[in-house]
């Protein structure tokens, strides 16, 4: 067991208790609201903009983004930003001003729903089925991530812990549906920002600020071989792999990254576009993601650059900064944000910060449990269970009741996923590799779906197939450098090493996207359209007609929200290239 010397006095309990009792008031609250599967599963489709677009960005600020994250900016520096400006900012544009119309217009209550009317039943049927494993497995991590922050920064049984953790998310998700993770998510948002700032402001006050934080971290990076200012750039040294910590030249990460796993991720996956389909309308709909991409972009001044500080402080005598070892002598990076806490932040202040690691960690399990249950309600019970009986209202509280009970179900076997969890060890990598198995092959088929009327149903099926075994065969025969067990690949061979986890999960991402679009081409030429272009209207881009918002304020419009977040986006890429 890692001790991490963790003393909480009684005002430290007594936020935590506070905030778990708001929580799970909120879920109590919105209870009697929840008279139907479509409220319950969909929030009603009534969510104001900015609700939505601050759980958009919640619902993505889990237990990896904060512990993951911060353990990243320690290994990788400032390199890390790509996952939130070049792996986020373009595909959440995109999401906003060209695929929410599709999503939203087509009254579609989930993407694998999209599937069905723009292809057909088995594509749909696929995805939901790879999305229902991928959410599951989600939501366990998070839940292991917060048995192991309850274990080790309270001193509970780990075991009791999971099944807290879960009790909890399970009461207010059970209770108030989408629309309680919802708004939970938005008061976790705010509970993140305020329990983490004090650390960065503090950690940068420690070290000089930013300058004298970039003098006390050149001699080390310099010491790892690299360039003295690799840890504080994003773009300068990606012109070989070699030259910086991820092992990523800047073609891999713009491909990779900034393209395939980006757009899959935040155009695809139901769990993110869930948030911006419960909006009470279209236009507020579109402008969800772009809401959401304001915060995204300064998120790792939050979560990165202490990491960064953490760094400097475990290299610096006399600061008194430890993160505990593994077996093989190494730093275990995930404590970084632990640690960073139980330096800086004193009685009552300590506890609003690992409260702010508890709301990360319950954003995470909420959101996929809300996501499962609606895929397995909408796309897998109803679809092949128990098909709609005509009679409304007797079918809208049958499957109020099955969302709920998917709920529970969700919730127990994400307890077994958080288990198998335990068995990983990195588990940021490992869900990156299940994102580019089953979101890289997605986007290329959503995305030829909505913008080429002639893609037909078969392609899409076999095109999302053959890019997720595609994907496995990659993962297969490559291994990462130094990989100690066959989850990280090689399972088939040991063809060919990447100089780390990440490479090959950028890699493995490309070519699972690349043979999904061109098996999804070559299939659709060869095979009959058998949709009409009415049944495509609303579901392709050249037989939707376009939308038209001059009836809105111009600072309303989705097009001013997109280049307002452009113009940011490209000014911190050009101040940290």
């Amino acid at each position: 067991m890692v001790d991490t010397g963790f003393v909480l006095s009684w005002i430290d309990y007594a936020i935590m208790i506070v905030y778990f009792v708001f929580v799970l008031g909120i879920g109590w609250a919105l209870k009697r609201y929840m008279k139907d599967a479509n409220a319950f599963l969909e929030a009603g489709r009534s969510m104001p903009a900015w609700v939505a677009g601050l759980a958009f960005i919640s619902t993505n600020l889990g237990a990896l983004e904060v512990m993951g994250m911060t353990g990243s900016g320690a290994k990788y520096g400032m390199l890390t930003t790509h996952f939130y400006w070049i792996g986020a900012i373009p595909a959440m544009v995109f999401l906003a001003l060209f695929m929410m119309p599709f999503y939203y217009g087509s009254k579609a209550r989930s993407v694998p729903e999209y599937l069905k009317l723009r292809y057909d039943e088995k594509t749909r049927g696929l995805n939901a089925i790879l999305f229902a494993v991928m959410t599951i497995l989600a939501s366990g991590i998070s839940m292991y991530a917060l048995a192991i922050l309850m274990e080790k920064v309270l001193g509970w049984n780990f075991h009791l812990s999971l099944l807290l953790s879960a009790a909890i998310v399970l009461a207010y998700t059970y209770l108030g549906g989408l629309s309680s993770a919802i708004y939970n998510e938005v008061l976790q948002f705010f509970i993140i920002v305020i329990g983490l700032l004090p650390i960065v402001l503090l950690s940068l006050k420690d070290l000089g600020g930013w300058n004298g934080l970039q003098d006390q971290l050149a001699p080390i990076v310099s010491g790892k071989g690299f360039a003295p200012d690799t840890w504080t750039t994003t773009w300068k040294y990606t012109g070989s792999a070699r030259a910086n910590p991820l092992g990523v030249e800047w073609y891999g990460i713009f491909a990779g990254l900034g393209f395939v796993l980006s757009f899959g991720y935040w155009c695809t996956n139901f769990l993110i576009v869930q948030r911006a389909m419960s909006a009470h309308s279209l236009t507020a709909a579109r402008n969800t993601p772009l809401i959401g991409a304001i915060p995204k972009m300064f998120i790792p001044f939050l979560i990165i650059v202490p990491g960064i500080a953490a760094l400097v402080l475990m290299n610096t005598p006399g600061k008194g900064f430890v993160l505990p070892m593994n077996e093989a002598g190494q730093p275990i990076w995930d404590y970084t944000i632990i640690m960073l806490l139980k330096q800086y932040l004193p009685a009552g202040v300590l506890g609003l910060g690992i409260t702010a690691l508890l709301a990360s960690f319950m954003s995470g399990m909420a959101g996929n449990v809300s996501a499962f249950n609606t895929v397995w309600t909408y796309d897998i019970y109803q679809s092949y269970l128990r098909p709609p009986t005509g009679n409304k209202t007797s079918d809208d509280n049958h499957y109020l009741k099955v969302g709920r009970l998917a709920t529970v179900f969700g919730v127990l076997v994400s307890i077994g996923a958080a288990y198998l969890a335990s068995l990983f060890g990195n588990i940021m990598d490992f869900l990156q590799t299940i994102f580019s198995m089953i979101n890289a092959p997605l986007f290329a088929v959503i995305f030829l779906g909505m913008f080429w009327k002639r893609s037909t149903g078969h392609a899409a099926f076999t095109g999302l197939l053959a890019g997720f075994l595609i994907a496995l065969i990659h993962h297969g025969i490559t291994y990462p450098e130094g990989a100690d067990t066959l989850v990280k690949g090689g399972w088939l061979c040991k063809c060919y090493a990447y100089p780390v986890e990440m490479a090959q999960n950028f890699w493995t991402a490309i070519y699972a996207c690349t043979t999904s679009a061109l098996v999804t081409l070559v299939v659709s030429l060869s095979t009959k359209q058998k949709k009409t272009d009415e049944e495509l209207k609303g579901l392709v881009y050249s037989l939707t007609p376009k939308i038209k918002d001059d009836h809105v304020p111009w600072y309303k419009r989705s097009t001013s929200l997109a280049i307002l977040v452009l113009i940011i986006f490209t000014v911190l890429t050009i101040l940290f290239w």
